[in-house]
């Protein structure tokens, strides 16, 4: 019998893999019924659905091994790297899916969410005011209207999957949804920033960077106390906070 794995688990959410199975145990349906339409809709490659009992959903591993890991670096090629780019433009140039997204829907409920975590961050003493400041300056440039195109909304470098310079999979869809494609290029690259030439060669059109650092900066102030308080270590080299802290 094969041993279970637990991939993640938290007070929200919980994945196992079981072999060639994950099993995704998520209280939240609207959640699971967004990941299964995106993973149907998005033309690039996605596990396949086994079978769903809510709150249970079992999916295929997707072949290959993952893009590298936030806080280590990436082994994977130029060349992977640019394939990853050439996916995440198919993704964008998809039809919009069906739903407008689960949050961060337009700049100004952007704004509002980024001044609220900052507050919180400073006066919960998570991180020092100074550093916050900073970063919150940096992210004004990611606060803009965008043309809105179907994205992941949470790809994260070890949700990419690759074999040599080909990708053979895109794992975690529970975010997709209408977003600024800006953001899907940053969150691949977050703590990588190494490689956003080679994502860029294979995305084909130009973008401004300028803007991809903003989110660097955005995103980890939204996510670190949530990853504070749900048992995960933003504080390791190389990670949301040592992001932060290379802006100052």
């Amino acid at each position: 019998m094969d041993e279970v794995e637990v991939v993640v688990a938290h007070s929200e959410r919980a994945t196992l893999r079981v072999g060639d199975v994950f099993l995704k145990v998520d209280t939240d349906q609207a959640r699971i019924d967004v990941e299964v339409e995106a993973m149907a809709l998005a033309p690039v490659p996605t596990p396949r659905v086994l079978w769903r009992n809510p709150p249970v959903l079992a999916i295929t591993a997707v072949p290959g091994t993952a893009l590298g890991r936030l806080g280590e670096p990436s082994t994977a090629s130029s060349a992977a790297w640019a394939a990853a780019g050439a996916a995440i433009r198919k993704l964008h140039e998809a039809p919009l899916p069906p739903w407008p997204g689960r949050r961060r829907r337009g700049p100004d409920e952007l704004a509002a969410e980024l001044d609220g975590e900052c507050e919180l961050l400073v006066t919960n003493g998570i991180l020092p005011a100074d550093l916050v400041t900073r970063n919150r300056q940096i992210a004004e440039a990611a606060i803009r209207p965008w043309t809105p195109v179907f994205t992941h909304g949470d790809l994260q470098i070890e949700h990419v999957f690759v074999d040599g310079d080909e990708v053979t999979g895109i794992i975690d869809w529970s975010e997709a949804g209408r977003g600024d494609a800006l953001f899907d290029l940053a969150t691949l690259t977050l703590g990588h920033e190494g490689h956003i030439e080679d994502v860029i060669a294979g995305y084909g059109t130009d973008v401004d960077l300028d803007v991809i650092r903003a989110w660097w900066s955005l995103r980890s102030l939204l996510g670190i106390r949530w990853l504070v308080e749900h048992g995960f270590d933003a504080f390791e080299p190389g990670c949301e906070v040592d992001v932060l802290r290379s802006r100052m």
